[in-house]
């Protein structure tokens, strides 16, 4: 590990000036390729104090040896510079945008005498056009099957079109009208290089103009009852429009724009392209890439610009990019794109109308993108084996923690007060072992004392299980099946004790899943709440399970009494699998703070009347309309709902005879007094709480309802 200050140039070498800067390693090759408007205050911030750099710029500065640096005249050239250099040395510490397959793109050699459709892949070819990309090969050949009955131009490869020359017959296109076989002299070059041009306009959505030319044909067809053509021109017209149809409408004032958007997180950034021609969606495509680098959205646009039109020209860069953070500064990166295209270019966020919400689909694509290779990556065994084993070597365990428990602790303001416990196993969730808790032993906000609270409770069920049952084969606990607590002070799992059993243990005499240990408790946050969950073990007496802390902000892992965070590299796969376990914690436990949240904004003043279950709370409403004229009634007409009895009465009567009526709740944008539901007596206009995509479709019990 090299120290920065070993290489840091001296005061006044760096100029005040624009400029492209390289950092090279010790073994000269260049890992990291930056540029500034100021070289001078750019890489002094490389040269601070290394406690003040974000990890991943700290592990950059002390792996490189040596920086250097070219000055530019304007920003611009700038930017074209970096983009050149990143190209030619291919950093590690850059950002790159990895693609796992090479998108198709219809394409048409001008450049040849007789020009040829076909689908093409990769690098492009100076004189060819080039119309997409697509996600598919099938999509081009449909669409080119449809257009070859209106423009006839040549698909056959090279040999082909000789061998058909020096025969004499045309191919098999050739014979059913879909080549207008220039191989065999039926046209000229010229007349089959307008085909092509007239096949070109039209994909660039100049498609009107065909359109009316043989509807006017098939008419002056009709008129001199030359049917047989008409009946061509008929069907000419039909395939354009099936086409046509292939690329539904997008945008009505028939744009031409790319939509760029971008779904990431603290590791990875996704980004997904629309390409809008003429108002159609011409084609789509996407990348994925690493965040090595501290990297805001506006530099991954900025990013993604750069490996879109670095090496595009003319049309291929279009009038309009909308995208949803501007790179900073804007004013460079759009006179490079207008550079790039040789007219005006708009680089800019949409905001309202039909370019907003197609840009919402394609941020849509972005997340998609993002959770499926989230996925795809997490169930790898390969990878899931290399994480754990990443872990237990950078944690110092003796072996990889094939169970990993995970604690967040979520509040509002110190209200509703939980917790949650996720489990993985073997590197996979086991939704049916997550755990929810309530905090009990204090009211307020401390987020400390509830990781205590919450540790203190989940093993000292472990410890009760432990001494009734004695340790269990390893082969035996590696087929528990669930369960909760059993006294109520967790949540989560199917309530015990039935059937005579006892409250840890399954009917068969088991042990259930919450009294098997993990090998590895993490805790979302820091040193504090590390050092709770650590002091919460060491009161219980258990010494044999691994704690440590994942705080969000820099990715650092916490160790118990150790005032330096472990810093895993930032391609680690262990820190990967660390991060969507807490992520997994974060969601569970805030999913549940606002259900219950929901729920006391939902009570209303039956629910303080005594023994009145759900049931005969609606049918009392049911009955009454509403709570007012509930209040309202005397003790006979309360017994007259089935189900009340004189006694229910009284205590209905009486409890909501000594509760204040509340105040009527008021919609602040129209000002309207809204009425009490009438199921429940609150306002009607009270939300629900989004639902929990782990237990929705659960029973209460299931759900693991607090007594």
């Amino acid at each position: 590990m090299a120290d920065p200050s070993s290489y840091r140039p001296k005061p006044g070498q760096i100029p005040d000036s624009p400029g492209v800067y390289r950092f090279r390693d010790e073994h000269r090759r260049v890992i990291y390729v930056g540029k500034a408007k100021s070289l001078r205050q750019r890489l002094a911030n490389y040269f601070q104090d290394l406690a003040g750099l974000h990890p991943r710029t700290r592990t950059m500065v002390t792996t490189a040896a040596s920086v250097e640096w070219t000055v530019v005249s304007t920003e611009v050239e700038a930017l074209q510079l970096e983009y050149s250099w990143i190209k030619e040395y291919d950093p590690r510490f850059n950002v790159k945008y990895r693609d796992d397959k090479s998108y198709p793109y219809l394409a048409v050699t001008m450049n040849e005498e007789f020009p040829r459709v076909q689908v093409m892949r990769g690098h492009k070819k100076k004189g060819v056009r080039y119309f997409g990309p697509y996600v598919h090969a099938w999509a081009i050949r449909d669409t080119v099957d449809l257009l070859l009955r209106v423009f006839p131009v040549r698909t056959c490869s090279a040999g082909v079109f000789k061998n058909a020359s020096r025969t004499g017959r045309p191919c098999l296109l050739g014979y059913i009208g879909k080549c207008s076989a220039p191989c065999v002299g039926r046209v000229s070059a010229e007349e089959h290089r307008e085909l092509a041009e007239d096949f070109c306009d039209f994909m660039t959505g100049r498609t009107g103009t065909y359109l009316r030319r043989l509807e006017r044909q098939m008419a002056e067809a009709a008129e001199e009852m030359e049917y047989e053509r008409a009946a061509r021109l008929r069907d000419d017209i039909e395939a354009l429009r099936k086409a046509m149809e292939k690329n539904a409408v997008v945008l009505a004032d028939a744009t031409d724009a790319d939509l760029i958007a971008v779904a990431e997180d603290e590791l990875e950034a996704a980004v997904q392209i629309f390409h809008v021609r003429g108002g159609r969606v011409r084609g789509q495509r996407g990348w994925v890439t690493d965040k090595v680098e501290e990297v805001t959205t506006g530099a991954l646009v900025e990013h993604a610009l750069q490996q879109l039109y670095g090496e595009e020209s003319g049309d291929a860069v279009p009038k309009e990019v909308l995208v949803p953070a501007l790179p900073e500064p804007v004013e460079p990166v759009q006179e490079w794109l207008t550079g790039r295209r040789g007219s005006q270019v708009s680089l800019r966020i949409p905001q309202r109308g039909d370019k907003r919400a197609l840009m919402e689909t394609v941020e849509r694509n972005a997340q998609q993108a993002l959770v499926l290779h989230k996925t795809k990556r997490a169930s790898d065994l390969t990878t899931r084996s290399r994480a754990l084993e990443e872990i237990a070597d950078a944690l110092e365990l003796d072996s990889a923690p094939l169970r990993i428990e995970c604690y967040d602790i979520s509040h509002l303001q110190g209200d509703d007060v939980v917790a949650s416990m996720v489990v993985f196993e073997d590197g996979l969730q086991r939704k049916g072992e997550y755990r929810r808790f309530q905090i009990k032993g204090f009211e307020g906000q401390d987020d400390v004392r509830s990781m205590h609270e919450v540790i203190t409770r989940r093993f000292r069920r472990y410890l009760v299980e432990k001494e009734r049952t004695g340790e269990w084969a390893e082969d035996t606990a590696g087929e528990q099946a669930g369960g909760s607590d059993g006294d109520g002070d967790v949540g989560g799992g199917v309530g015990g004790g039935t059937n005579g059993s006892h409250p840890l243990t399954e009917e068969d005499g088991r042990p259930k899943r919450f009294a098997y240990p993990p090998q590895l408790v993490v805790v979302d946050g820091g040193q504090p709440q590390v050092a709770a969950a650590k002091r919460a073990l060491d009161e219980l007496g258990i010494d044999d399970i691994a704690v440590c802390g994942l705080a969000k902000r820099l990715e650092e892992v916490w160790l118990p009494d150790q005032d330096d965070p472990v810093v895993l590299p930032r391609t680690s796969e262990g820190l990967y699998l660390l991060q969507r376990v807490r992520d997994e914690a974060h969601r569970f436990a805030i999913t549940y703070q606002r259900t219950k949240r929901a729920k006391r904004f939902r009570a209303g003043p039956l629910d303080d009347v005594p023994g009145l279950g759900e049931t005969r709370k609606q049918a009392l409403i049911k009955h009454f309309g509403s709570v007012k004229k509930l209040r309202s009634a005397t003790i006979d007409e309360i017994c007259e709902v089935q189900g009340i009895g004189r006694k229910t009465a009284e205590t209905i009567a009486v409890t909501l005879a000594q509760a204040a009526p509340a105040a009527p709740a008021v919609n602040t944008a129209t000002g309207e007094i809204m009425e009490e539901d009438h199921e429940t007596g609150a306002p009607e206009t009270t939300a629900d709480a989004p639902g929990d995509p782990v237990t929705a479709g659960v029973s209460d019990e299931r759900r693991g309802q607090e007594p």
